[in-house]
């Protein structure tokens, strides 16, 4: 019998009777993080980082949550659980299960590099590796941080100059914070969609320093924004929510702006390839480093990304779960 099983409700450890960002209502849920196709309401109890709880709380509501901090050992039935950085989002963990000497690690969703807020991702030598593959295509190679982030101040300053409001489209947990500290250096006011203030309020509540913000009102007249940057959730774009702010123009954050093409689909200005997740080689590099004998693609380019490895001598398995479907709140 495996350490853990891929059941209809999520990752099921049977000896500790507890699930790993279950889908369904459990027992015991253990929350990699915060994104709602990982954390779902409804279980009895939660175990997560310490950063995780406020986000929850907020998302989820009140529930029966145990904090831990990374590498803090929790034990369920001999089973001991330990969390270690992801590097996804703030509190993002994977999660390493020890039982009778034998090790698994569940990734949830993880970056590589270091983006000076969520984490850095920490590797975990483990038996069996359980790994997204959202960017598992050799297309998807990111640019440092710090070039993506010239990139987007440039562009902010050049629309300053021609009038224009800069609405930057980014998820309202994790890419939204990991912009403030880029605008922050161009000097322009920040304003955030009420789904994004509501989580930055929410970090701030929790003792995180992040940049001075102000929240959209609907009362705010347009001269308020002239010369400004607008973070929103993507689903904002294309709505009367965006009249507001006339003349603007629309700059994409997403790895899916790799893809030539999808910046014109989306109906935008701009660009800009910055993710949350590993890229092709990020993901190549961590499932060599674990030392894993098996591995298993949870979301993403599963079949592409398991046959590759297969391929390269790894013993490699996709399997179907919830998860990559990630959805953003237009409150």
């Amino acid at each position: 019998m495996p350490l853990i099983e891929f059941t209809n409700k999520g990752l099921y450890c049977r000896p500790g009777d507890f699930y790993i960002d279950p889908w369904m209502p459990v027992n015991k849920a253990v929350i990699t993080h915060a994104h709602s196709d990982h954390a779902r309401s409804g279980s009895q109890s939660y175990l997560c980082h310490h950063y995780t709880k406020p986000i929850l709380q907020l998302r989820l509501g009140d529930h029966p949550y145990h904090t831990v901090e990374w590498n803090e050992p929790v034990f369920m039935n001999g089973v001991k659980i330990t969390l270690h950085p992801a590097g996804h989002i703030v509190g993002s963990s994977q999660v390493r299960v020890e039982y009778n000497g034998e090790v698994w690690v569940v990734s949830g969703d993880y970056k590589c590099e270091d983006d000076g807020l969520s984490g850095a991702f920490e590797m975990v030598r483990c038996h069996v590796f359980i790994t997204e593959s959202t960017f598992g295509l050799p297309i998807y190679k990111w640019k440092p941080q710090q070039e993506i982030y010239k990139d987007i101040q440039d562009w902010v300053l050049e629309n300053k100059e021609q009038g224009k409001v800069s609405v930057l489209a980014a998820y309202s947990l994790g890419k939204a914070q990991r912009l403030l500290s880029c605008l922050d250096q161009t000097g322009l006011p920040i304003f955030l969609h009420g789904a994004v203030y509501n989580v930055h309020t929410t970090l701030v509540n929790a003792g995180w320093q992040l940049p001075a913000v102000q929240r959209v009102q609907a009362d705010m007249p347009n001269k308020n924004f002239k010369g400004s940057v607008v973070i929103a959730p993507g689903n904002a774009d294309s709505t009367p929510w965006m009249k507001r702010f006339a003349p603007y123009a629309v700059g994409v954050c997403s790895g899916w702006m790799q893809v030539r093409g999808n910046t014109r689909r989306r109906n935008a200005d701009a660009g800009f390839a910055l993710s949350d997740h590993a890229d092709w080689n990020g993901l190549l590099q961590t499932v060599k480093d674990t030392g894993a004998s098996k591995v298993f693609v949870t979301h993403g380019f599963q079949a592409a990304f398991s046959r590759y490895l297969n391929e390269n001598g790894i013993e490699a398995a996709e399997v179907k779960t919830e998860y990559g479907n990630e959805e953003e709140e237009t409150i």
